[in-house]
């Protein structure tokens, strides 16, 4: 009896454990499948999973579900869609990552206000979740409740959105040529997120993005550190890390660090007027700039034993100014960081005068009264001349009395300027 009995499930066992997961196909051949040698499957999967190749089966095909794979940034939502073409009258199911069904059709299963209905027909089952967590993440199952049970996975990738970095290692101010470090951390990112470095619009070449796991299991946090020598420039400037992370969509998250250089002055000598004369007032001033700001200036003239008086400010003003002011002066800028030294050599010229801009205006109207009256010469010229070209022609005309009006017979013209034989004569000047 023992043999008998053992011989249906020898079979069923070489069913689920023939070498490379075979079926028997329509022919009588076994036909591979993705199986490991020397698992045996769950009776429920096995027979889900065993696809007879008979004609019946093969029209059944098309009563396999399809979905899709989803990627969803935490606190978003995520949309689930499984669809089947020949549903065989039975209903379309949704389970999570723990085997909890969902949605069962249009019924709720599992009492979760963020999981939302959106489309059930017998082709179609989707299904929303809100506000989805990292714990949301994993393999979602649609299945179909035909003879036998087929079953279409979704994978959910949830991204963890990093946070906003943290630069440390920065001090109260740096001094020029000083070689300084910042690091830079971000943490709950999914996958680990990268950090970048920038000066402004310089890149910066820190080191590669360190990561650590987080204690949750699922998010990273990410460090680097960057070295650079600093100079007068970065003065003011900003050090940026940011964030690159596939959940940011292209969005800036980043943190900027401002530095303080502290270096030496330096000044130039700028006159006011720039071009200063004998007689004028003349104000030379020294404009320092550092860090800190110069705050003692100090005048000197080659030649001068004792130093200038300031005045006002950092200026030195000469109130009238005179030919023997003429020479090379010097200016020396100091703040706690050291001192600098601008010269200047000052020229004063003859007290001509310069043109002023009414002078200028009244010469404009000048030159446009003159162009006015030479063109009326040129006119009257030119009218004297045609005048003197037609001088001297006549036309005359004899009336012979003052009832008669003169015909074509009567009207001579006489080039000489005189006519016999009439008493009343008249000219007429062409």
């Amino acid at each position: 009896m023992g043999a008998p009995s053992a011989l249906p499930l020898l079979l069923l066992f070489a069913c689920c454990w023939a070498p490379g997961g075979a079926n028997l196909s329509q022919d009588g051949y076994w036909q591979e499948q993705n199986l490991e040698l020397g698992t045996l499957a769950p009776l429920d999967e096995a027979i889900s999973s065993t696809v007879w190749s008979s004609p019946d089966m093969l029209a059944s095909q098309d009563s396999q579900p399809w979905t899709s794979d989803e990627t969803v940034v935490a606190g978003g939502t995520v949309v689930l869609k499984c669809q089947v073409k020949d549903h065989e009258d039975s209903s379309l199911q949704w389970s999570n990552p723990a085997q909890q069904t969902l949605y069962f059709g249009e019924k709720r299963a599992l009492r979760d206000n963020r999981i939302q209905l959106v489309k059930s027909t017998p082709h179609e089952l989707s299904i929303s979740i809100s506000n989805v967590a990292l714990a949301d993440e994993g393999e979602y199952t649609c299945s179909i409740f035909t003879m036998p049970v087929r079953t279409a996975k979704s994978l959910v990738t949830v991204l963890g959105i990093p946070q906003k970095p943290v630069i440390s290692g920065y001090k109260s101010s740096l001094r020029e040529k000083d070689t300084t470090t910042l690091s830079c951390q971000s943490s709950g990112s999914k996958p680990a997120a990268q950090l970048t470095w920038r000066k402004g619009d310089q890149e910066l070449h820190g080191e590669s993005t360190r990561i650590q796991e987080d204690p949750n299991g699922k998010t990273f946090t990410v460090s680097s550190s960057v070295t650079f020598q600093v100079t007068r420039e970065d003065d003011g400037a900003d050090i940026v890390c940011s964030v690159n992370h596939e959940s940011l969509k292209g969005a800036d998250r980043s943190t900027a660090q401002r530095i303080e250089v502290l270096y030496t002055p330096t000044a130039k000598i700028r006159p006011d007027p720039p071009h200063p004369r004998e007689g004028q007032k003349l104000l030379l001033h020294c404009e320092g700039r550092g860090n800190p700001v110069p705050q003692q200036y100090v005048w000197e003239k080659e030649g001068s034993v004792p130093p200038l008086k300031v005045a006002q400010e950092s200026a030195l003003i000469f109130p009238f100014l005179n030919k023997s002011d003429s020479g090379t002066y010097g200016c020396t800028a100091t703040s706690n960081m050291g001192s600098y030294k601008a010269y200047y050599t000052l020229n004063v010229n003859d007290p001509s005068p310069v043109p002023s801009s009414s002078s200028t205006y009244h010469a404009i109207i000048g030159g446009i009264v003159a162009f006015i009256v030479f063109l009326l010469l040129i006119l009257l010229i030119f009218l004297g001349h045609y005048l003197i070209r037609h001088k001297g022609t006549y036309l005359t005309h004899e009336a012979k009395g003052s009832d008669d009006a003169p015909d074509a017979d009567t009207a001579i013209i006489n080039a000489e300027g005189g006519q016999s034989g009439g008493d009343d004569k008249k000219e007429y000047f062409i």
